[in-house]
Protein backbone atom coordinates (compact mmCIF):
# COMPACT_ATOMS: atom_id res chain seq x y z
CA UNK A 1 0.00 0.00 0.00
CA UNK A 2 1.23 3.33 -0.95
CA UNK A 3 0.11 6.78 0.19
CA UNK A 4 -0.28 9.04 -2.86
CA UNK A 5 -2.02 12.63 -2.90
CA UNK A 6 -4.56 13.89 -5.29
CA UNK A 7 -2.42 15.85 -7.65
CA UNK A 8 -0.38 12.80 -8.19
CA UNK A 9 -3.14 10.61 -8.61
CA UNK A 10 -4.10 12.80 -11.29
CA UNK A 11 -0.90 12.73 -13.15
CA UNK A 12 -1.24 8.85 -13.28
CA UNK A 13 -4.50 9.19 -14.64
CA UNK A 14 -2.46 11.65 -17.25
CA UNK A 15 0.05 9.68 -17.89
CA UNK A 16 -2.69 6.38 -18.57
CA UNK A 17 -3.63 9.13 -21.61
CA UNK A 18 -0.06 9.10 -22.76
CA UNK A 19 0.08 12.78 -21.90
CA UNK A 20 4.03 14.07 -22.67
CA UNK A 21 3.55 18.43 -21.30
CA UNK A 22 1.16 20.25 -19.52
CA UNK A 23 1.33 24.09 -20.00
CA UNK A 24 1.09 26.09 -16.35
CA UNK A 25 1.89 29.14 -14.99
CA UNK A 26 3.95 28.18 -11.70
CA UNK A 27 1.55 28.52 -8.62
CA UNK A 28 2.16 26.99 -5.48
CA UNK A 29 -1.38 25.88 -4.77
CA UNK A 30 -0.76 23.40 -7.52
CA UNK A 31 2.19 22.06 -6.38
CA UNK A 32 0.68 18.30 -6.14
CA UNK A 33 0.06 18.79 -9.90
CA UNK A 34 3.63 19.62 -10.67
CA UNK A 35 5.72 17.23 -8.48
CA UNK A 36 2.97 14.07 -9.66
CA UNK A 37 3.37 15.22 -13.21
CA UNK A 38 7.36 15.36 -13.01
CA UNK A 39 7.14 11.80 -10.72
CA UNK A 40 5.22 9.97 -13.76
CA UNK A 41 8.04 11.56 -16.60
CA UNK A 42 5.24 14.54 -17.90
CA UNK A 43 7.22 17.93 -18.57
CA UNK A 44 5.60 20.75 -17.00
CA UNK A 45 6.11 23.60 -18.85
CA UNK A 46 6.21 26.93 -17.47
CA UNK A 47 4.45 29.73 -19.45
CA UNK A 48 4.64 33.51 -18.99
CA UNK A 49 0.85 34.07 -18.75
CA UNK A 50 -2.58 31.50 -18.25
CA UNK A 51 -3.08 32.41 -21.62
CA UNK A 52 -0.19 31.79 -22.94
CA UNK A 53 -0.44 28.28 -21.42
CA UNK A 54 -3.89 27.85 -22.51
CA UNK A 55 -3.32 28.46 -26.00
CA UNK A 56 -0.26 26.19 -25.53
CA UNK A 57 -2.26 23.20 -24.97
CA UNK A 58 -4.77 23.82 -27.51
CA UNK A 59 -1.90 24.33 -29.93
CA UNK A 60 -0.87 20.86 -29.49
CA UNK A 61 -4.47 19.74 -29.61
CA UNK A 62 -4.33 21.07 -32.79
CA UNK A 63 -0.97 19.67 -34.11
CA UNK A 64 -1.45 16.48 -32.71
CA UNK A 65 -5.19 15.22 -32.83
CA UNK A 66 -4.91 14.81 -28.97
CA UNK A 67 -5.81 16.83 -26.08
CA UNK A 68 -3.57 18.89 -24.60
CA UNK A 69 -3.69 19.95 -20.74
CA UNK A 70 -3.03 23.44 -19.37
CA UNK A 71 -3.14 23.67 -15.37
CA UNK A 72 -4.18 27.02 -13.69
CA UNK A 73 -4.82 28.77 -10.40
CA UNK A 74 -8.71 30.47 -9.83
CA UNK A 75 -8.64 34.36 -9.62
CA UNK A 76 -6.38 35.97 -11.85
CA UNK A 77 -4.85 32.82 -13.16
CA UNK A 78 -8.84 31.46 -14.32
CA UNK A 79 -9.02 35.17 -15.58
CA UNK A 80 -6.36 35.08 -17.84
CA UNK A 81 -6.89 31.47 -19.37
CA UNK A 82 -10.32 32.79 -20.03
CA UNK A 83 -9.59 33.73 -23.61
CA UNK A 84 -7.49 30.52 -24.02
CA UNK A 85 -10.55 28.23 -23.19
CA UNK A 86 -12.86 30.92 -25.50
CA UNK A 87 -11.01 30.58 -28.54
CA UNK A 88 -10.03 26.53 -28.19
CA UNK A 89 -14.31 26.33 -27.70
CA UNK A 90 -14.91 27.90 -31.40
CA UNK A 91 -12.24 26.46 -33.12
CA UNK A 92 -13.54 23.49 -31.81
CA UNK A 93 -10.64 22.11 -30.00
CA UNK A 94 -10.18 18.94 -27.99
CA UNK A 95 -8.39 20.15 -24.36
CA UNK A 96 -8.23 19.54 -21.11
CA UNK A 97 -8.15 22.45 -18.83
CA UNK A 98 -7.34 21.88 -15.23
CA UNK A 99 -8.46 24.78 -12.46
CA UNK A 100 -8.16 24.90 -8.72
CA UNK A 101 -11.67 24.94 -6.88
CA UNK A 102 -12.90 27.64 -4.25
CA UNK A 103 -11.52 27.27 -0.89
CA UNK A 104 -13.42 24.89 1.65
CA UNK A 105 -16.81 25.69 1.72
CA UNK A 106 -16.57 26.65 5.95
CA UNK A 107 -14.42 28.93 4.69
CA UNK A 108 -16.58 30.65 2.03
CA UNK A 109 -17.37 34.58 2.40
CA UNK A 110 -14.62 35.19 5.09
CA UNK A 111 -12.50 37.02 2.66
CA UNK A 112 -10.18 34.71 1.29
CA UNK A 113 -7.53 35.84 -1.49
CA UNK A 114 -9.32 35.60 -4.89
CA UNK A 115 -12.62 35.19 -3.48
CA UNK A 116 -15.34 35.48 -5.70
CA UNK A 117 -19.17 35.18 -4.70
CA UNK A 118 -19.71 32.68 -7.66
CA UNK A 119 -18.11 29.23 -8.35
CA UNK A 120 -15.43 29.54 -10.72
CA UNK A 121 -17.00 26.48 -12.78
CA UNK A 122 -20.01 28.82 -13.29
CA UNK A 123 -18.34 31.16 -15.33
CA UNK A 124 -16.61 28.36 -17.70
CA UNK A 125 -19.80 25.98 -18.70
CA UNK A 126 -20.80 27.98 -21.22
CA UNK A 127 -17.70 27.72 -23.04
CA UNK A 128 -16.63 23.99 -22.63
CA UNK A 129 -18.37 20.89 -23.97
CA UNK A 130 -18.31 19.61 -20.03
CA UNK A 131 -17.37 21.50 -16.83
CA UNK A 132 -17.30 19.90 -13.30
CA UNK A 133 -15.83 19.66 -9.84
CA UNK A 134 -14.30 16.64 -8.30
CA UNK A 135 -14.80 17.10 -4.34
CA UNK A 136 -12.93 13.76 -3.44
CA UNK A 137 -8.83 12.93 -4.07
CA UNK A 138 -10.14 9.23 -4.21
CA UNK A 139 -12.04 10.08 -7.64
CA UNK A 140 -9.83 12.37 -9.15
CA UNK A 141 -8.33 9.46 -11.83
CA UNK A 142 -12.16 8.69 -13.08
CA UNK A 143 -12.77 12.54 -13.44
CA UNK A 144 -9.83 13.12 -15.51
CA UNK A 145 -11.03 9.93 -17.26
CA UNK A 146 -14.55 11.89 -18.10
CA UNK A 147 -13.07 15.39 -19.15
CA UNK A 148 -10.55 13.32 -22.06
CA UNK A 149 -13.76 11.06 -22.62
CA UNK A 150 -16.16 14.19 -23.25
CA UNK A 151 -13.11 16.35 -25.12
CA UNK A 152 -13.13 13.62 -28.14
CA UNK A 153 -16.41 12.52 -28.08
CA UNK A 154 -18.47 13.58 -31.18
CA UNK A 155 -18.01 16.94 -32.18
CA UNK A 156 -14.34 17.51 -30.06
CA UNK A 157 -14.08 20.97 -27.41
CA UNK A 158 -12.62 21.86 -24.55
CA UNK A 159 -13.41 20.59 -21.44
CA UNK A 160 -12.88 21.98 -17.38
CA UNK A 161 -12.19 20.08 -14.18
CA UNK A 162 -11.25 21.22 -11.04
CA UNK A 163 -10.35 19.67 -7.72
CA UNK A 164 -11.57 20.96 -4.27
CA UNK A 165 -7.99 22.57 -3.32
CA UNK A 166 -7.43 20.61 -0.01
CA UNK A 167 -8.21 17.48 -2.26
CA UNK A 168 -4.89 17.96 -4.26
CA UNK A 169 -2.79 17.84 -0.79
CA UNK A 170 -4.83 14.91 0.76
CA UNK A 171 -2.94 11.75 0.57
CA UNK A 172 -5.08 8.35 0.23
CA UNK A 173 -4.17 4.52 -0.10
CA UNK A 174 -3.63 3.92 -4.03
CA UNK A 175 -4.90 0.51 -3.19
CA UNK A 176 -8.38 2.60 -2.68
CA UNK A 177 -8.08 4.18 -5.87
CA UNK A 178 -9.88 3.07 -9.40
CA UNK A 179 -8.16 4.21 -12.37
CA UNK A 180 -10.39 3.33 -15.25
CA UNK A 181 -9.86 1.73 -18.24
CA UNK A 182 -11.58 1.48 -21.57
CA UNK A 183 -13.39 4.22 -20.63
CA UNK A 184 -13.77 5.93 -24.39
CA UNK A 185 -13.99 4.47 -27.74
CA UNK A 186 -12.21 5.53 -31.03
CA UNK A 187 -15.43 3.76 -32.79
CA UNK A 188 -16.67 6.04 -35.83
CA UNK A 189 -19.68 7.21 -36.26
CA UNK A 190 -21.56 6.48 -40.25
CA UNK A 191 -23.83 8.29 -42.38
CA UNK A 192 -27.65 6.91 -43.41
CA UNK A 193 -27.25 4.89 -46.17
CA UNK A 194 -30.27 6.31 -48.40
CA UNK A 195 -28.43 10.13 -47.99
CA UNK A 196 -25.37 8.35 -48.90
CA UNK A 197 -26.65 7.00 -52.14
CA UNK A 198 -28.72 10.53 -53.00
CA UNK A 199 -25.50 12.99 -52.05
CA UNK A 200 -23.43 10.59 -54.36
CA UNK A 201 -25.70 10.55 -57.83
CA UNK A 202 -25.97 14.16 -57.01
CA UNK A 203 -22.55 14.44 -57.31
CA UNK A 204 -21.75 12.27 -60.41
CA UNK A 205 -24.66 13.86 -62.15
CA UNK A 206 -23.22 17.69 -61.50
CA UNK A 207 -21.46 19.36 -64.36
CA UNK A 208 -19.55 21.74 -61.71
CA UNK A 209 -19.08 20.19 -58.60
CA UNK A 210 -16.93 21.93 -55.57
CA UNK A 211 -15.83 20.28 -52.17
CA UNK A 212 -15.11 22.74 -49.51
CA UNK A 213 -13.53 21.05 -46.68
CA UNK A 214 -12.65 22.30 -43.45
CA UNK A 215 -11.23 21.25 -39.92
CA UNK A 216 -14.11 18.67 -39.38
CA UNK A 217 -11.61 16.69 -41.82
CA UNK A 218 -8.62 17.64 -40.23
CA UNK A 219 -10.16 16.14 -36.59
CA UNK A 220 -11.68 13.36 -38.09
CA UNK A 221 -8.07 12.26 -39.88
CA UNK A 222 -10.12 12.00 -43.04
CA UNK A 223 -6.84 13.60 -45.49
CA UNK A 224 -6.97 10.25 -47.63
CA UNK A 225 -10.71 9.65 -48.01
CA UNK A 226 -11.15 13.65 -49.11
CA UNK A 227 -8.17 12.96 -51.52
CA UNK A 228 -9.72 9.37 -52.93
CA UNK A 229 -12.98 11.28 -53.32
CA UNK A 230 -12.09 14.36 -55.14
CA UNK A 231 -10.14 12.22 -57.45
CA UNK A 232 -12.67 9.47 -58.40
CA UNK A 233 -15.05 12.35 -58.98
CA UNK A 234 -12.88 14.16 -60.80
CA UNK A 235 -13.89 17.15 -58.47
CA UNK A 236 -11.65 20.52 -57.37
CA UNK A 237 -11.04 20.87 -53.65
CA UNK A 238 -11.14 24.06 -51.36
CA UNK A 239 -9.92 23.80 -47.78
CA UNK A 240 -10.16 26.56 -44.73
CA UNK A 241 -9.12 26.24 -41.21
CA UNK A 242 -7.18 23.43 -40.10
CA UNK A 243 -8.30 21.44 -43.35
CA UNK A 244 -5.41 23.56 -44.88
CA UNK A 245 -3.13 20.50 -46.66
CA UNK A 246 -5.86 18.15 -46.08
CA UNK A 247 -5.05 17.95 -50.00
CA UNK A 248 -1.29 18.96 -50.78
CA UNK A 249 -1.06 21.71 -53.43
CA UNK A 250 0.62 19.57 -55.53
CA UNK A 251 -2.94 17.00 -55.65
CA UNK A 252 -4.63 17.76 -59.27
CA UNK A 253 -7.68 18.44 -57.12
CA UNK A 254 -6.33 21.57 -54.69
CA UNK A 255 -7.59 24.83 -56.12
CA UNK A 256 -6.86 28.08 -53.88
CA UNK A 257 -7.56 31.31 -55.84
CA UNK A 258 -10.71 30.07 -57.75
CA UNK A 259 -12.40 29.65 -54.75
CA UNK A 260 -14.84 32.75 -55.43
CA UNK A 261 -15.25 31.63 -58.65
CA UNK A 262 -15.92 28.17 -58.21
CA UNK A 263 -18.62 28.48 -55.27
CA UNK A 264 -20.34 31.09 -57.06
CA UNK A 265 -20.85 28.94 -60.43
CA UNK A 266 -21.23 25.57 -59.10
CA UNK A 267 -24.14 23.22 -59.49
CA UNK A 268 -23.14 21.00 -56.19
CA UNK A 269 -21.40 21.84 -53.46
CA UNK A 270 -20.07 19.03 -50.96
CA UNK A 271 -19.44 20.94 -47.42
CA UNK A 272 -17.65 18.73 -45.29
CA UNK A 273 -16.66 19.52 -41.54
CA UNK A 274 -17.15 23.66 -42.15
CA UNK A 275 -19.45 25.62 -40.97
CA UNK A 276 -21.26 27.88 -42.71
CA UNK A 277 -20.22 30.57 -40.61
CA UNK A 278 -18.26 33.91 -41.74
CA UNK A 279 -15.51 32.48 -43.26
CA UNK A 280 -18.17 31.28 -45.82
CA UNK A 281 -20.58 34.11 -45.88
CA UNK A 282 -23.29 32.13 -44.32
CA UNK A 283 -23.16 29.80 -47.16
CA UNK A 284 -25.57 32.38 -48.68
CA UNK A 285 -25.43 34.85 -52.21
CA UNK A 286 -22.88 36.60 -53.86
CA UNK A 287 -20.33 34.09 -52.45
CA UNK A 288 -22.55 31.26 -52.70
CA UNK A 289 -24.85 30.07 -55.50
CA UNK A 290 -28.13 30.35 -55.21
CA UNK A 291 -28.89 27.56 -57.10
CA UNK A 292 -26.23 24.99 -56.25
CA UNK A 293 -27.00 21.89 -54.58
CA UNK A 294 -25.83 21.37 -51.01
CA UNK A 295 -24.82 18.29 -49.44
CA UNK A 296 -23.21 18.81 -45.86
CA UNK A 297 -21.10 15.96 -44.00
CA UNK A 298 -20.88 17.44 -40.38
CA UNK A 299 -20.60 14.75 -37.04
CA UNK A 300 -22.76 17.37 -35.37
CA UNK A 301 -26.29 17.10 -36.26
CA UNK A 302 -27.39 21.19 -35.21
CA UNK A 303 -24.26 22.64 -37.99
CA UNK A 304 -26.78 20.44 -40.73
CA UNK A 305 -28.38 23.48 -42.56
CA UNK A 306 -27.46 25.96 -40.31
CA UNK A 307 -27.37 29.74 -42.18
CA UNK A 308 -28.29 28.03 -45.71
CA UNK A 309 -30.63 25.04 -46.93
CA UNK A 310 -29.80 21.91 -47.70
CA UNK A 311 -30.36 19.28 -50.49
CA UNK A 312 -28.78 16.22 -48.49
CA UNK A 313 -27.90 16.54 -45.09
CA UNK A 314 -25.65 13.02 -43.44
CA UNK A 315 -24.72 13.23 -40.06
CA UNK A 316 -21.77 11.24 -39.06
CA UNK A 317 -17.60 11.22 -38.80
CA UNK A 318 -16.42 12.35 -41.78
CA UNK A 319 -13.62 9.78 -42.29
CA UNK A 320 -16.67 7.40 -42.18
CA UNK A 321 -18.93 9.54 -44.14
CA UNK A 322 -16.18 9.65 -46.77
CA UNK A 323 -15.79 6.28 -46.85
CA UNK A 324 -19.15 5.55 -47.48
CA UNK A 325 -19.13 7.94 -50.29
CA UNK A 326 -16.26 6.47 -52.18
CA UNK A 327 -17.75 2.96 -51.87
CA UNK A 328 -21.00 3.99 -53.16
CA UNK A 329 -19.68 6.00 -56.10
CA UNK A 330 -17.69 2.55 -57.04
CA UNK A 331 -15.19 3.71 -59.63
CA UNK A 332 -17.83 5.62 -61.49
CA UNK A 333 -15.87 9.03 -62.24
CA UNK A 334 -18.13 12.10 -63.29
CA UNK A 335 -17.51 13.21 -67.17
CA UNK A 336 -16.01 16.59 -66.80
CA UNK A 337 -17.51 19.37 -69.09
CA UNK A 338 -14.59 21.96 -69.27
CA UNK A 339 -15.18 22.74 -65.43
CA UNK A 340 -11.31 22.16 -64.22
CA UNK A 341 -10.15 23.64 -67.01
CA UNK A 342 -12.13 27.09 -66.28
CA UNK A 343 -11.15 26.65 -62.56
CA UNK A 344 -7.58 26.36 -63.45
CA UNK A 345 -7.12 29.44 -65.60
CA UNK A 346 -9.16 31.47 -62.82
CA UNK A 347 -6.05 29.89 -60.23
CA UNK A 348 -3.41 30.79 -62.62
CA UNK A 349 -4.77 34.38 -62.79
CA UNK A 350 -4.93 34.86 -59.33
CA UNK A 351 -1.54 33.53 -58.98
CA UNK A 352 -0.38 35.74 -61.85
CA UNK A 353 -1.76 39.06 -59.97
CA UNK A 354 0.02 38.02 -56.79
CA UNK A 355 3.30 37.31 -58.61
CA UNK A 356 4.57 41.08 -58.93
CA UNK A 357 4.01 41.44 -54.83
CA UNK A 358 5.98 38.46 -54.27
CA UNK A 359 8.98 39.90 -55.53
CA UNK A 360 8.25 43.92 -55.03
CA UNK A 361 11.25 45.77 -54.24
CA UNK A 362 9.10 48.52 -52.79
CA UNK A 363 10.09 50.34 -49.30
CA UNK A 364 8.90 50.07 -46.97
CA UNK A 365 8.16 46.34 -47.71
CA UNK A 366 4.74 44.62 -48.83
CA UNK A 367 3.94 41.75 -46.86
CA UNK A 368 3.55 39.32 -50.03
CA UNK A 369 7.45 40.05 -50.48
CA UNK A 370 8.09 38.52 -47.05
CA UNK A 371 5.82 35.59 -47.84
CA UNK A 372 7.62 35.21 -50.84
CA UNK A 373 10.89 34.86 -49.52
CA UNK A 374 9.62 32.51 -46.76
CA UNK A 375 8.18 30.06 -49.45
CA UNK A 376 12.06 29.53 -50.38
CA UNK A 377 12.58 28.41 -47.06
CA UNK A 378 9.97 26.29 -46.54
CA UNK A 379 9.43 22.30 -46.69
CA UNK A 380 6.71 20.10 -46.81
CA UNK A 381 7.45 18.95 -43.13
CA UNK A 382 7.13 22.43 -41.70
CA UNK A 383 4.79 24.16 -39.72
CA UNK A 384 3.45 27.68 -40.13
CA UNK A 385 1.55 29.15 -37.41
CA UNK A 386 -0.33 32.95 -38.15
CA UNK A 387 -1.68 34.97 -35.66
CA UNK A 388 -2.61 38.57 -36.93
CA UNK A 389 -4.34 40.13 -39.68
CA UNK A 390 -3.44 41.76 -42.71
CA UNK A 391 0.21 40.07 -42.47
CA UNK A 392 -1.04 36.50 -42.05
CA UNK A 393 -4.30 36.65 -44.58
CA UNK A 394 -1.77 37.71 -46.81
CA UNK A 395 0.28 34.62 -46.34
CA UNK A 396 -2.37 32.47 -45.83
CA UNK A 397 -3.42 33.20 -49.83
CA UNK A 398 0.06 32.24 -51.22
CA UNK A 399 1.88 29.80 -48.90
CA UNK A 400 1.42 26.20 -49.63
CA UNK A 401 0.61 23.73 -47.06
CA UNK A 402 1.46 20.30 -47.91
CA UNK A 403 -0.05 18.03 -44.78
CA UNK A 404 -2.93 18.19 -42.39
CA UNK A 405 -2.14 20.31 -39.19
CA UNK A 406 0.97 21.93 -40.64
CA UNK A 407 -0.87 25.77 -40.78
CA UNK A 408 -2.57 26.93 -37.57
CA UNK A 409 -4.31 30.56 -37.20
CA UNK A 410 -6.90 31.98 -34.45
CA UNK A 411 -9.46 30.50 -36.19
CA UNK A 412 -13.46 31.82 -35.57
CA UNK A 413 -12.40 33.65 -32.81
CA UNK A 414 -10.35 35.51 -34.21
CA UNK A 415 -8.22 35.72 -31.03
CA UNK A 416 -4.55 38.15 -31.66
CA UNK A 417 -1.87 36.34 -29.23
CA UNK A 418 -2.24 32.55 -29.82
CA UNK A 419 0.66 32.41 -32.47
CA UNK A 420 3.61 31.59 -29.53
CA UNK A 421 1.72 29.19 -27.44
CA UNK A 422 0.51 27.48 -30.44
CA UNK A 423 4.29 27.64 -31.83
CA UNK A 424 5.51 25.87 -28.37
CA UNK A 425 3.12 23.13 -28.52
CA UNK A 426 3.98 23.02 -32.67
CA UNK A 427 7.69 22.51 -31.82
CA UNK A 428 7.29 20.33 -28.20
CA UNK A 429 5.13 17.88 -30.41
CA UNK A 430 7.31 17.77 -33.71
CA UNK A 431 10.86 18.51 -32.56
CA UNK A 432 12.56 17.28 -35.77
CA UNK A 433 10.23 19.99 -37.73
CA UNK A 434 11.25 23.41 -38.49
CA UNK A 435 8.53 25.79 -36.71
CA UNK A 436 7.80 29.46 -38.06
CA UNK A 437 5.71 32.12 -36.56
CA UNK A 438 4.24 34.43 -38.50
CA UNK A 439 3.26 37.39 -36.15
CA UNK A 440 1.72 41.33 -37.03
CA UNK A 441 2.95 43.64 -34.77
CA UNK A 442 0.31 43.85 -33.02
CA UNK A 443 -0.77 40.61 -32.13
CA UNK A 444 3.06 40.21 -30.77
CA UNK A 445 1.77 42.45 -28.12
CA UNK A 446 -0.39 39.95 -26.26
CA UNK A 447 1.91 37.05 -25.85
CA UNK A 448 5.18 38.03 -27.08
CA UNK A 449 7.10 37.72 -23.80
CA UNK A 450 6.93 33.79 -24.31
CA UNK A 451 9.83 34.34 -26.61
CA UNK A 452 11.82 33.94 -23.32
CA UNK A 453 9.85 30.59 -22.27
CA UNK A 454 11.27 29.11 -25.53
CA UNK A 455 14.96 30.44 -25.16
CA UNK A 456 14.83 29.25 -21.35
CA UNK A 457 13.33 25.90 -22.34
CA UNK A 458 15.08 25.60 -25.96
CA UNK A 459 11.98 25.83 -28.21
CA UNK A 460 14.07 26.68 -31.68
CA UNK A 461 10.74 28.46 -33.20
CA UNK A 462 11.36 31.34 -35.88
CA UNK A 463 9.29 34.45 -35.72
CA UNK A 464 9.08 37.13 -38.75
CA UNK A 465 6.89 40.07 -37.36
CA UNK A 466 5.57 41.87 -39.74
CA UNK A 467 5.95 45.53 -38.60
CA UNK A 468 3.79 47.98 -40.24
CA UNK A 469 3.05 49.96 -37.08
CA UNK A 470 -0.90 49.67 -36.81
CA UNK A 471 -3.74 47.43 -35.91
CA UNK A 472 -3.86 47.24 -40.07
CA UNK A 473 -6.92 45.07 -40.16
CA UNK A 474 -9.25 48.20 -38.44
CA UNK A 475 -6.63 50.88 -40.15
CA UNK A 476 -7.41 50.41 -43.69
CA UNK A 477 -11.16 48.80 -44.00
CA UNK A 478 -13.13 51.10 -46.00
CA UNK A 479 -15.60 52.33 -42.98
CA UNK A 480 -13.50 55.75 -41.88
CA UNK A 481 -15.11 58.95 -42.74
CA UNK A 482 -11.97 60.53 -42.10
CA UNK A 483 -8.81 59.17 -40.28
CA UNK A 484 -8.63 55.66 -38.54
CA UNK A 485 -8.71 56.62 -34.68
CA UNK A 486 -6.73 54.42 -32.36
CA UNK A 487 -5.54 52.57 -34.95
CA UNK A 488 -1.67 53.16 -35.54
CA UNK A 489 0.99 51.71 -33.19
CA UNK A 490 4.91 52.94 -33.37
CA UNK A 491 6.44 52.45 -36.05
CA UNK A 492 9.81 51.15 -35.87
CA UNK A 493 9.47 49.40 -32.84
CA UNK A 494 12.79 47.37 -32.03
CA UNK A 495 10.87 44.11 -31.29
CA UNK A 496 14.08 42.30 -32.89
CA UNK A 497 16.30 44.14 -29.81
CA UNK A 498 13.53 42.77 -27.43
CA UNK A 499 13.86 39.45 -28.37
CA UNK A 500 17.84 39.47 -28.03
CA UNK A 501 16.93 40.79 -24.16
CA UNK A 502 14.97 37.21 -23.78
CA UNK A 503 18.07 35.23 -25.14
CA UNK A 504 16.53 34.98 -28.61
CA UNK A 505 18.04 36.04 -32.51
CA UNK A 506 17.51 38.92 -32.97
CA UNK A 507 17.83 41.36 -36.06
CA UNK A 508 16.09 44.10 -38.48
CA UNK A 509 15.14 44.12 -41.93
CA UNK A 510 14.23 47.21 -43.79
CA UNK A 511 15.22 46.66 -47.22
CA UNK A 512 13.55 43.72 -49.59
CA UNK A 513 17.20 42.90 -50.54
CA UNK A 514 17.88 42.01 -46.60
CA UNK A 515 14.87 39.24 -46.07
CA UNK A 516 16.75 36.59 -47.49
CA UNK A 517 19.54 36.89 -45.92
CA UNK A 518 18.30 37.74 -42.44
CA UNK A 519 15.72 34.38 -42.77
CA UNK A 520 18.92 31.99 -43.35
CA UNK A 521 20.45 33.80 -40.23
CA UNK A 522 17.39 32.84 -37.95
CA UNK A 523 17.09 29.01 -39.44
CA UNK A 524 20.57 28.61 -38.78
CA UNK A 525 20.89 30.49 -34.93
CA UNK A 526 20.22 27.16 -33.07
CA UNK A 527 17.86 29.44 -30.61
CA UNK A 528 14.49 30.83 -31.53
CA UNK A 529 15.11 33.62 -33.53
CA UNK A 530 12.91 37.05 -34.53
CA UNK A 531 12.98 39.03 -37.74
CA UNK A 532 11.57 42.46 -37.27
CA UNK A 533 10.61 43.43 -40.96
CA UNK A 534 9.11 46.93 -41.58
CA UNK A 535 6.10 46.83 -43.79
CA UNK A 536 4.39 49.38 -45.56
CA UNK A 537 1.61 51.14 -43.52
CA UNK A 538 0.13 52.53 -47.10
CA UNK A 539 -3.67 52.13 -47.03
CA UNK A 540 -4.06 52.51 -50.81
CA UNK A 541 -1.21 49.13 -51.37
CA UNK A 542 -3.95 47.28 -49.11
CA UNK A 543 -6.52 48.02 -51.01
CA UNK A 544 -5.10 47.69 -54.15
CA UNK A 545 -3.08 43.76 -53.07
CA UNK A 546 -5.61 42.39 -50.39
CA UNK A 547 -8.91 42.58 -52.49
CA UNK A 548 -10.13 39.24 -51.88
CA UNK A 549 -10.50 40.22 -47.61
CA UNK A 550 -12.36 43.66 -49.26
CA UNK A 551 -14.54 41.51 -51.30
CA UNK A 552 -15.60 39.25 -48.78
CA UNK A 553 -16.07 41.63 -46.19
CA UNK A 554 -18.27 43.48 -48.92
CA UNK A 555 -20.21 40.17 -49.60
CA UNK A 556 -20.70 39.93 -46.02
CA UNK A 557 -22.07 43.34 -46.24
CA UNK A 558 -24.00 42.74 -48.69
CA UNK A 559 -25.67 39.56 -46.95
CA UNK A 560 -26.62 41.68 -43.72
CA UNK A 561 -28.64 44.18 -45.74
CA UNK A 562 -30.29 41.53 -47.73
CA UNK A 563 -31.61 39.30 -44.54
Amino acid sequence: MTKVNGGHLAAKALKAESVRYVFTVCEVVMAPYYEGCEAEGIQVIGMRTEQGAATAADGWSRVTGKPGVAIFDFGPGFGNAYTGILNANLTPSPVVYIGRGRYDPSQFDLGELMEIDRDYIELVRPITKWARVCHDAKRIPEYIGMAFRNALAGKPGPVYLEAVGQELFREVDDSEVYFPTGYRTDAKSYGDPDYVRRAAHLLLNSKKPVVMAGSGVYWAEASKELQTLATNLNTPVFLNGLGRGCVPPDHPMHFSYARRFALREADAILVVGAPFDFRLNYGRPPSFSREARIIQIDIDQTEIGRNRDVHVGIVGDPKGVLTQLIEEIDGRRREDSGWLDFLRRKELEGEAKDQAWLTSNMVPIHHLRVIGELRHFLEPDDFVIGDGGFFVNFAARVLKIHKPGHWLDPGPMGCLGVGPGFAIAAKLAHPESRVVLLSGDGAFGFNGMELETMSRQGINVVTIVGNDGAWGMEKHVPVWKGPAIAADLSRGTRYDIIAQGMGCHGELVERPEQIRAALERAFNACKPALVNVMLTGETSVYRATGSGLFDRMDESRQTQVEH
